[in-house]
């Protein structure tokens, strides 16, 4: 058995059910998801339910078997011995301590396995992307005004541009640590996707519609298509993958809306540096096709 402990918004989520079902098909044995963190975190919700995924979750006493009894320190500090000396003990503990490269552990461990991390690179799962597209494939019908936008993707040079601002903004801390995409990066972009496409028609995708309608405009044809209140995650998701081209912010969620179009001719641009903090390394989180900015 694979379980992966989910976190974070949907893009985060992804990226850890796409390395967990990659290592669980591999060893040919069930993958479930522990969704225990959410309980802790109520600004954040299970976001998979709605895509196409092999959905399992990890009862409370396979858990216990895994992270050992939370109720009592002792009980913790003789769980965590046993754990380290593998002492009565079969499971694999797998921990990712930040962002960080690839790690070929996650390839190479055998079965009985926990994946603690975020696992934001392709690598993971690049040998069964026809796979996981397949699985993160939205399960729902688009409304009105969602297919009106569609048709408007499929009939033009459509380029998705993502701008994310957030507890990017908001939050000190993930302003440090992540920081936001300025409005110069996409003017950079959208000049280079000029000159490779004609007459770009780009979509904007946005947590802040608001601010992205009085603070951004470009000189091609442009369609805002968050609005307030917001869609879904993940219906917004599915049309920023339905462009054939894409302009990322550095965030998991317009990671995804590139990586699931299938096309071999896109032109993807994304951030140069993923993270503010140097000490961090990048490196394997944007694929080697895209263009970093």
């Amino acid at each position: 058995m694979v379980i992966v402990r989910l976190m974070g918004g949907l893009g985060n989520q992804m990226f850890q059910y796409a390395a967990a079902r990659r290592m669980a098909l591999a060893h040919k044995v069930p993958l479930k998801l522990d969704i225990s963190w959410f309980g802790r975190w109520p600004d954040r919700a299970y976001a998979l339910h709605a895509l196409n995924i092999q959905e399992a979750f990890a009862t409370p006493d396979e858990l216990r078997r895994i992270t050992g009894p939370l109720e009592n320190r002792i009980g913790r500090f003789v769980f965590r011995v046993r754990r380290r000396l593998r002492i009565a003990y079969d499971w694999t503990w797998i921990q990712e301590r930040r962002l960080s490269p690839f790690d070929p552990r996650v390839l190479r461990a055998r079965p009985h396995v926990y994946l603690d991390g975020y696992w934001q690179s392709e690598k993971y799962f690049s040998d069964i992307a026809d796979t996981i597209r397949r699985e993160l494939t939205i399960d729902c019908q688009l409304d009105a005004r969602a297919r009106d936008i569609a048709d408007q993707i499929a009939t033009t040079e459509s380029v998705s541009v993502h701008i994310r601002r957030g507890d990017y903004v908001s939050d000190p801390r993930a302003s440090r640590v992540r920081g936001v995409c300025t409005p110069d990066y996409y003017q950079r972009c959208v000049a280079l996707v000029a000159e490779r496409l004609v007459n770009p028609h780009l979509f904007l995708f946005s947590d802040d519609p608001g601010w992205v309608a009085a603070n951004v405009q470009f000189e091609h044809s442009t369609t805002l298509v968050s609005t307030v209140p917001a869609r879904r995650d993940h219906e917004d998701l599915r049309l920023m993958s339905l462009c054939r081209h894409h302009i990322t912010a550095n965030s998991s969620f317009s990671w995804w809306g590139a990586w699931l179009n299938p096309r071999r001719d896109k032109v993807v641009l994304a951030p140069r540096r993923w993270m503010n903090d140097p000490r961090v390394d990048d490196r394997d989180v944007v694929p080697p096709a895209w263009i970093r900015v």
